[in-house]
């Protein structure tokens, strides 16, 4: 069944006489910031997503300032119908939970505004400085270490 769905694909007539295969959109989730204050600001924002072509479906999160689609969507039209709707400022979510950055606490990826247990995706070439040390690195460290029971009596 699928090679009769790529051949009738291919040499489909119904679409203006173009032989080239169409392109389907993906379903994304698609996460933005954008601040809400009170009901009437989460209302505003739903109303400006839900009659969008291809939503699936809306959820917001009003103590984080977050707004969830799922659709057939491209991210950056959503992100601009949302800010040109409602007039506020809106942005794909910026943050990933804490535990996946190396350095949660480095000057650029720290941020005072961000939900509890995010901080704020950051691919800087400064902070690959900051690797952490590989597991040889550890080994000699620890073994001179006065936490160490075990270490090096001649210390």
């Amino acid at each position: 069944m699928g090679v009769l769905d790529h051949l009738s694909d291919i040499f489909d007539c119904t679409s203006g006489g173009s032989s080239k295969l169409k392109k389907k959109k993906q379903l994304q989730t698609v996460e933005i910031k954008v601040k809400m204050d009170c009901e009437g600001c989460e209302r505003k924002v739903r109303r400006s997503v839900e009659g969008m072509k291809g939503v699936s479906s809306v959820q917001i999160e009003p103590k984080q300032h977050k707004l969830t689609v799922v659709g057939y969507v491209d991210p950056n039209k959503v992100v601009a119908r949302v800010a040109h709707r409602t007039g506020k400022k809106a942005e794909l979510w910026p943050y990933v939970p804490y535990d996946v950055v190396e350095h949660p606490y480095a000057p650029g990826v720290y941020d005072r505004k961000a939900p509890a247990g995010y901080v704020r995706s950051v691919e800087d070439p400064q902070l690959s400085q900051l690797a952490r040390a590989t597991s040889t690195e550890v080994r000699y460290t620890t073994a001179f270490s006065d936490e160490n029971p075990s270490a090096c009596i001649v210390m």
